[in-house]
């Protein structure tokens, strides 16, 4: 149960931080639109649009950790096996 426990914190913690970089990497808080520079053609001007994009921050990628942590700490609080006692 131990080591289970510490490979689902390691899958999450891994699965957690992968999903955060392929998604943008978002050091601030989470976005749901993020803006988007555009030029008019013909006029030059610059204008800001917004693109209905989810990017996750900070602290998705904490809580992720943070439940990651928790398993690992619960591992702990599962004893150890003990050895075969083989009576005879």
């Amino acid at each position: 149960m131990r080591k289970k426990l510490l490979l689902i914190a390691l899958a999450l913690a891994l699965a957690s931080a992968g999903v955060w970089l392929g998604m943008g990497a978002n050091r601030g808080w989470t976005k749901t639109s993020v803006p988007k520079k555009t030029v008019d053609e013909v006029t030059g001007i610059e204008s800001v649009n917004y693109e209905r994009r989810f990017q996750p921050g900070l602290e998705l990628l904490g809580a992720a950790m943070l439940a990651a942590g928790l398993l690992a700490s619960a591992s702990f609080l599962c004893g150890k096996p003990k050895p075969n006692q083989h009576h005879q």
